[in-house]
């Protein structure tokens, strides 16, 4: 079992720049692949970025994101990071993180088996 819990949201005004964390319970953590999501009011939740496990650290980024988002994991504090800079009105929403058992960073929200109760991100313009 897996606890996952999210912090680093909040307001922010366009252009602006915010680092979100996600601090993970329990020994094994860099055995997981870890994931942001996020979902915007009346929107499916969507992938924003991805990272495998620790023995491979490949990463997946969402099109809308790529140059300004980067996730990263520090294994020795339990911990992934969503690194996000030049935000616009449109990465407003609720931003989710979820762990993979199998460790590959995969896209869809059924492929995660553990999720956190999410943090609010506001982009005001």
């Amino acid at each position: 079992q897996v606890q996952l819990v999210e912090s680093g949201g909040g307001l922010v005004q366009a252009g602006g720049s915010l680092r979100l964390s996600c601090v993970a319970s329990g020994r094994t953590f860099s055995r997981y692949a870890m994931s942001w999501f996020r979902q915007a009011p009346g929107k499916e939740r969507e992938i924003v970025a991805a990272i495998g496990r620790s023995s491979s650290m490949s990463t997946y980024y969402t099109e809308s994101v790529k140059g300004r988002f980067t996730i990263s994991r520090d294994n020795a504090k339990n911990t992934v990071y969503l690194q996000m800079n030049s935000l616009k009105p449109e990465d407003t929403a609720v931003y989710y993180c979820a762990a993979d058992g199998t460790g590959f960073a995969r896209k869809a929200t059924w492929d995660y088996d553990y999720w956190g109760q999410g943090t609010h991100v506001t982009v005001s313009s």
